[in-house]
């Protein structure tokens, strides 16, 4: 996965809990892409975008 790596589509659990689903944490602009310096914080809810 190391080599692959294109980005992380990150979103706070607090986040998530709030709007309630992936979608309307999209609609408000809340779903972070992060990079490989990243540091994954506890609770995160990561979609790792990589291609092979």
């Amino acid at each position: 996965m190391e080599r692959g790596f294109i980005r992380a589509e990150v979103i706070p659990y607090e986040v998530f809990a709030e709007y309630g689903s992936e979608q309307a944490v999209k609609e408000a602009g809340l779903l972070q892409v992060e990079g490989r310096d990243y540091v994954v914080a506890d609770g995160d809810i990561l979609h790792i975008r990589f291609n092979v």
